[in-house]
């Protein structure tokens, strides 16, 4: 037994969000979800997702994304960021993620994170 066997997989957290301002990028004039943004929300989403299963002192750093982004999303559009753990191997855990507009799929993939000792 370790001291992170209270982490399964299976768990989700999802999340609404409006694109703002500070989400888009518009060099085209366009003003759309910009992929390292819908890229952090993903992240933000999986580390809050197990933030409270984590013992103290520890917290979780994200290491690698595989995403694909498939469709814009405007300025003002209604998102969903959504996270599944789906597989954990002590420390490292493996995340399908996705956004969707109401039923429209903007951006899908995994993320894995592992849990650190945090160090003062």
């Amino acid at each position: 037994m370790t001291q992170f066997d209270n982490i399964q997989p299976g768990i989700t957290r999802t999340y609404d969000l409006t694109v703002a301002e500070e989400h888009v990028v518009s060099p085209t004039g366009i003003q759309i979800l910009s992929t390292p943004m819908m890229i952090r929300h993903m992240e933000l989403n999986s580390a809050k997702l197990i933030s409270p299963m984590l013992p103290t002192n520890f917290a979780s750093v994200g290491y690698e994304v595989y995403i694909r982004h498939k469709a814009p999303a405007h300025l003002g559009a209604k998102i969903t960021v959504w996270s599944e753990l789906v597989e954990v191997d002590d420390r490292k855990l493996l995340f399908a993620v996705r956004v969707t507009e109401g039923k429209r799929l903007i951006g899908e993939g995994t993320h894995r994170r592992t849990i650190v000792p945090m160090h003062k």
